[in-house]
């Protein structure tokens, strides 16, 4: 694909006129799709969903073979502040919504960890909001007494900590990065994540969910992956649908991910999450997410980004039904916590880990526990880890690269 994220924009792909048969014939050939390709799957109907999830699953099939992987986790919220105000989050909270703990202590941190390590966690994934020093006295002023500059060298010192002094991997989401601050959080953490989201203009434009919401540009986020690829740090992106998008802008944000992964070879997984609506938000009166549109976007993130993408659906986001997304391509559930709930979507609580393990039984996989990050990135190649890091990670890994133990090590803990 051509690569068009370099010029601080998002262009409109052309439109398309290749027949769909032919585009899924070549993707299942295992040939990548144009731009072009990929605007013939725009205006595929229920008949033609199915068509798009045979063939995804097909391809899926081919590189993953009958493993569907999940990574067993606590989720550590550092700081619940943020710059941004997006329409339909619950995440975020002010100096005084969050009361005398706007930060978590690096002892909580640990606690935290140290508990999932117990439980056979591997993975600790912290979420924090974006740069509150810039909007709040309060936050800057916790980060000083404390010897920081800003939340990010807070994150790294913690994650530091958490790599160092438990069993645990960091696995950072910060929001978005400059080279310098995914560079200082790279010796601890094999993996860091940001969501791109969309890159619709539409979404950040009056009355967009992120009109107040600065870090959600396209064009910032885009070039966070950019950096994390010329770093070669094993990233996380992944589109959110139904906050306002079309499926057109779908495929533009599934083919500058594609062009990044093209480029790089550095996103080791795309989510594909699917918007609930939230009581008290902007956005609480609209519409979930429906099921037919989240197959239709994971059956085409599938043929996009091709067999050998790792692509994952929050199974805890989907309670009733989850276990239909494997049959549109998907191999991994995302992190699943014994411990700590989802904190940016308190609502939605994990499967039980019997659930998921008889429903992705039940669709014909194996379900493996995986560390944060992807055995393809640290098993057989030092391309991507530091070698501290490698050995870390490999210490913890069996000799396919997934978590040693098995399932065997979660009988009782789940």
């Amino acid at each position: 694909m051509t690569a068009f994220v370099h010029s601080g924009d998002v262009p409109r792909l052309p439109d398309s006129t290749v027949p769909l048969s032919e585009v899924i014939a070549k993707a299942t050939a295992g040939a990548a799709l144009t731009e072009v390709d990929a605007l013939s799957l725009l205006d595929a109907g229920s008949d033609s969903i199915q068509k798009l999830c045979a063939a995804a699953a097909f391809m899926r099939d081919q590189s993953k073979g009958n493993i569907v992987t999940f990574s067993p986790k606590v989720f550590i919220p550092l700081t619940h502040m943020c710059r941004d105000f997006c329409g339909y989050c619950t995440f975020r909270k002010d100096p005084q919504q969050a009361g005398k703990d706007i930060y978590m202590t690096p002892e909580q941190v640990l606690d935290v960890a140290s508990a999932g390590a117990a439980m056979g966690c591997t993975e600790a994934l912290f979420t924090l909001g974006e740069r509150p020093e810039q909007r709040y006295p309060e936050a800057k002023e916790w980060l000083e007494h404390r010897g920081f500059k800003t939340t990010l060298e807070y994150l790294t010192h913690v994650c530091e900590l958490v790599l160092s002094e438990t069993k645990m991997l960091p696995h950072a989401n910060p929001g978005t990065m400059a080279r310098r601050e995914i560079a200082a959080l790279q010796p601890f953490n094999p993996s860091m994540g940001l969501m791109l989201e969309s890159t619709s203009e539409a979404l950040y434009a009056v009355g967009g969910p992120h009109e107040f919401a600065p870090s959600k540009r396209p064009r910032v986020r885009l070039r966070t992956l950019e950096l994390a690829g010329q770093l070669r740090v094993p990233f996380t992106t992944g589109i959110l649908i139904g906050i306002g998008e079309t499926r057109r802008d779908r495929i533009e944000s599934l083919v500058a991910i594609a062009d990044l992964k093209a480029q790089h070879g550095h996103v080791q997984e795309v989510i594909i999450q699917n918007f609930r609506a939230k009581p008290l938000t902007a956005m609480g009166d609209f519409p979930d997410a429906e099921t037919d549109e989240l197959l239709w976007t994971v059956a085409v993130a599938r043929l996009i980004l091709g067999p050998n993408a790792n692509i994952q659906v929050p199974p805890n986001l989907s309670a009733k039904d989850y276990h239909i997304y494997l049959d549109a391509g998907i191999n991994d559930w995302g992190g699943v916590s014994p411990l700590t709930i989802d904190f940016v979507n308190p609502e939605a609580p994990w499967p039980a880990l019997t659930d998921l393990k008889n429903k992705t039984e039940a669709a014909g996989f194996e379900l493996r526990p995986r560390l944060p990050v992807y055995p393809e990135y640290f098993l057989n190649t030092k391309d991507f880890l530091p070698d501290a890091l490698q050995q870390k990670v490999s210490a913890l890994a069996d000799s396919e690269g997934y978590v040693q133990g098995g399932m065997q090590r979660y009988a009782s803990k789940f």
